[in-house]
């Protein structure tokens, strides 16, 4: 079992070389948007939802190098805000009422989710659309409902939510590292 499950992680980001174009895309997207002043909200639900802070805390820290922290929220974090919406409106609004409140024109969203149809991840990307934030979702499956909704799609093929979630860091540190790498200039 241990050898087939590290087989089965090693095929799942090999397979990422066939998206390359896609998260190499996503990261330069994330990099102009910082570079313009903007910030990246980033939201999820469960393993997605520590994975959206996990890379609020890289772009804020730091990944590898020692620099300016960046401007990054994680929009997981805040019980207080997180329940509020639920108790008042639904779970499905507890990301979008946060873009709304704490989102602008020029920022940019990750919407995370390994099945593609978290709604409240959907009601988000499609309230940052609205309001001119750009929108990437990172994805696993076959992208689910935020295929389709999102400006840029990063899908993971994977059925695997495991290793999904695995592919999900990786292409998150990989951005981290991009965007540190175009910052700190080096190639």
């Amino acid at each position: 079992m241990f050898e087939q499950t590290i087989n089965d992680h090693i095929s799942c980001i090999k397979n990422l070389a066939d998206i390359k174009e896609i998260i190499i895309k996503a990261g330069e997207m994330l990099t102009t948007s910082l570079e313009k002043g903007n910030r990246i909200l980033i939201c999820g639900n469960g393993g997605s939802a520590a994975d959206s802070q996990h890379f609020a805390a890289e772009i804020v820290g730091r990944f590898e190098k020692e620099r300016t922290a960046w401007p990054a929220l994680a929009l997981t974090t805040d019980t207080s805000i997180i329940t509020a919406i639920a108790n008042d409106y639904t779970y499905d609004d507890i990301f979008s009422r946060q873009v709304e409140g704490l989102g602008a024109s020029g920022d940019i969203i990750i919407g995370i989710s390994t099945s593609g149809n978290s709604k409240n991840v959907i009601h988000a990307i499609n309230k940052a659309k609205n309001m001119g934030i750009n929108t990437i979702a990172l994805l696993g499956n076959d992208g689910g409902q935020l295929n389709n909704c999102a400006d840029l799609a990063v899908t993971v093929s994977s059925t695997v939510t495991a290793r999904i979630q695995e592919a999900h860091i990786f292409i998150l540190h990989f951005w981290a590292k991009m965007i540190e790498q175009y910052f700190t200039n080096e190639s």
